[in-house]
């Protein structure tokens, strides 16, 4: 084998469709592009969202709602879990981090502790807010809140 009688492997070549050549070559006249239309123009892209000028479903379909600028979306986190977490791991403080750790939460998400379930260990928690009940069963059951 030498480098004047390399040939391609049989049927991976095709021959490139000439179009626009005339009648007989079976491909003349229109180019194989169909009838008269802007689809036959170079050039042509339709809308996105055109449906043939049938009315789009972007307008036939009514606005409502709005989305507030000022919402803030806050991680439940229930004070049942954090005396899970302290009976399982033995812990005094409890923080983003050791949520995180312990897979209750992602790491760029805020927090709120909830005052559902019941705490009994004596608990240092940092989170970004807490609710009035879970602030009131942190501290009673002598614990100290920080909020970061």
């Amino acid at each position: 084998m030498e480098l004047n009688n390399l040939t391609p492997a049989a049927g991976s070549v095709k021959t490139a469709k000439r179009v626009g050549r005339g009648a007989g070559s079976g491909l003349g006249g229109t180019s194989a592009r169909g009838m008269n239309g802007a689809k036959q123009r170079s050039g042509y892209s339709k809308k996105i969202g055109f449906e043939g000028g049938q009315m789009p479903m972007q307008r036939r379909l009514p606005k409502f709602g709005f989305k507030n600028i000022n919402h803030v979306e806050y991680k439940a986190i229930n004070l049942n879990m954090l005396q899970q977490l302290a009976d399982k791991k033995g812990l005094t403080e409890i923080g983003l981090i050791e949520l995180h750790e312990a897979g209750f939460i992602n790491k760029n998400v805020l927090v709120k502790i909830l005052g559902n379930g019941t705490l009994t260990a004596k608990l240092t928690v940092k989170a970004n807010a807490f609710s009035k009940s879970a602030e009131a069963a942190i501290t009673a059951a002598g614990g100290i809140i920080e909020k970061i």
